[in-house]
C-alpha cells in the first residue's frame, strides 16, 4: 500500500509541474516580448463623417459612428468632461482609417483618429529617406543606414516602426511629426 501511495504522489507531482509548464508555455510571447492586444479599430472612411463625427465602416464590414470632440465640444451638458480627441491626417470619405475610443453614455468616443492614407507614402528628414508602404512594409533609400525601418503597423493608437513605438504628433499634407522617449522627429513628404 505504501508503494501505490508513493506512486500517486509521484503521478500528482508530474501532474502539477505539468500544469504550471502548461501555463509557462501558454503566454503570448514573440521575440522575448508579450504581445500587447491590439485595442485599434480599423476600416474606411464613411460618406456619413462630418466635423464632429466619424463614421467607421470597419473591416468586418460593420459601421460604427465615433464623436469627436475638440476643445470646443460640450455634448449633452458634460458628456465630453475636458475630453478632446486627437485627429492626426484629416477625415476624408474613402480613406483608409485606424481609431481608438471609448463609450460614455452609449455613445462611442473617439480617443485617436489616424488617417492611414495620409501616413503612406515618402518620407525624408536629414537622416531618412524611407516609404511607408501598405501593407506593412517600409522602404528605406538609403544604401548607408544602418538600423532601416523595414516594417510599421499602427498599434493602440501608436506608430510601430520596427520596434520603436512612435506617438503621431501630427500628420499633415506635407509634414509628418512623430514622438517618443528619445525625442520629436520631423519629416518631409517627398513627391
Amino acid at each position: 500500500m505504501n508503494k501505490f501511495r508513493l506512486f500517486m504522489m509521484a503521478a500528482a507531482v508530474v501532474f502539477l509541474a505539468g500544469c504550471n509548464v502548461k501555463k509557462e508555455k501558454s503566454q503570448a510571447v514573440v521575440d522575448d516580448e508579450e504581445v500587447v492586444a491590439d485595442s485599434t479599430v480599423y476600416g474606411v472612411c464613411g460618406e456619413g463623417t462630418s466635423m464632429h463625427s466619424l463614421e467607421l465602416i470597419t473591416d468586418a464590414g460593420d459601421t460604427i459612428t465615433y464623436t469627436i470632440l475638440d476643445a470646443e465640444a460640450d455634448l449633452d451638458g458634460g458628456l465630453s468632461s475636458g475630453h478632446v480627441t486627437s485627429v492626426v491626417g484629416g477625415m476624408m470619405s474613402g480613406d483608409k482609417m485606424a481609431v481608438t475610443g471609448h463609450k460614455v453614455e452609449g455613445e462611442m468616443l473617439a480617443d485617436r483618429v489616424i488617417n492611414v492614407t495620409s501616413l503612406l507614402g515618402h518620407w525624408t528628414s536629414l537622416d531618412k529617406n524611407f516609404e511607408i508602404e501598405e501593407g506593412g512594409t517600409v522602404r528605406s533609400n538609403v544604401k548607408a543606414e544602418t538600423n532601416p525601418w523595414t516594417s510599421w503597423k499602427i498599434l493602440n493608437g501608436q506608430l510601430l516602426l520596427n520596434r520603436d513605438t512612435f506617438a503621431i504628433d501630427n500628420l499633415g499634407a506635407d509634414s509628418l511629426a512623430i514622438e517618443n522617449a528619445r525625442g520629436i522627429f520631423l519629416f518631409k513628404r517627398q513627391k
